[in-house]
């Protein structure tokens, strides 16, 4: 594609919130509340085969009125997930979350998860190089 000027790998966040299957909702909610993250990544051993989000849990839960402490990981969480290869560069990463409406692409090294990457983290990106573009344009303006 081109765009490996800024690989995946450089800027997603190796440090995964993950949980199993199994996993009490309540304490997925608990991890998110206290690790500051909007999802949780589910695994089977190192492979992804999930994701429950914030927004699972409030459309799954509050919406729906089902007692939280009765579910499972497995009963919220969306099993389509869609990931991203760690080589894989910035452009593909952002076509891929425009092209099925997500915020956040799991990052995997072969089948293996070895980080996340969250649409604000490319926003956040995008303006630390729009900055650096205006810093390069003020530094070489003439007076007038």
């Amino acid at each position: 594609m081109g765009d490996t000027i800024m690989p995946i790998d450089d800027l997603a966040r190796s440090e995964i919130v993950t949980a199993t299957a199994e996993t009490a909702v309540p304490e997925i909610a608990s991890a998110m509340e206290s690790e500051d993250v909007g999802s949780v990544v589910i695994t089977d051993g190192d492979e992804p085969v999930g994701i429950v989000t914030d927004r699972d849990l409030a459309l799954q839960i509050v919406a729906e009125g089902t007692d939280p402490a009765s579910l499972t990981a497995d009963d919220v969480m969306t099993t389509d997930i869609v990931t991203i290869d760690s080589n894989a560069g910035f452009y593909e990463a952002a076509d891929r979350m425009a092209e099925n409406g997500i915020r956040r692409l799991p990052v995997l090294a072969g089948d293996s998860l070895v980080g996340i990457i969250t649409a604000d983290d490319l926003t956040e990106l995008l303006a630390d190089e729009q900055q650096h573009m205006a810093d390069i344009i003020r530094a070489q303006r003439p007076e007038y």
